[in-house]
């Protein structure tokens, strides 16, 4: 595939590259490189997390602009995680970012939102998401459901 981007997503793509290899230390290049799956160890993929929103405002791109993302175009999404994943970022944990946090603001309360979502962008609160059903575990396609 042959990608032809605008002189503004060039500098952009130019804007983020120059961002991870002034703020991506050793350590953190070394957390990205031993993850094994989605996760990066909680320490490291916190920190990047703090770097990520006090300097940039990047923690979470796809939320709206207006709950702390970015509004970027899908090229921007995809030339930010390109550039991620080729300077070795550790990966952000996302239970919080990509799971709870876009429930909540899709279906929380004025309330609940005010409170937590800066509190989940900064890492200030850790959210996860849990559940287990009796014969499902966490096997969620398994559930059936009855009324009595």
């Amino acid at each position: 595939m042959k990608l032809t981007l605008s002189a503004e997503d060039k500098a952009f793509q130019e804007e983020v590259r120059d961002f991870l290899n002034e703020h991506l230390s050793s350590d953190l290049r070394k957390a990205g490189r031993l993850m094994t799956s989605v996760f990066a160890d909680f320490e490291s993929a916190m920190a990047w997390q703090r770097i990520l929103h006090e300097q940039k405002g990047w923690a979470a791109p796809s939320w709206p602009k207006f709950w702390g993302g970015t509004d970027w175009s899908v090229t921007r999404h995809y030339l930010f995680a390109v550039e991620c994943a080729a300077a070795e970022a550790p990966r952000l944990l996302p239970m919080g970012l990509e799971m709870c946090g876009p429930c909540l603001i899709g279906k929380g309360t004025e309330a609940q939102k005010q409170h937590y979502l800066p509190r989940m962008l900064t890492g200030e609160d850790f959210w996860c998401q849990g559940y287990s059903e009796p014969q499902s575990g966490s096997d969620l396609a398994s559930l059936k459901c009855r009324a009595e």
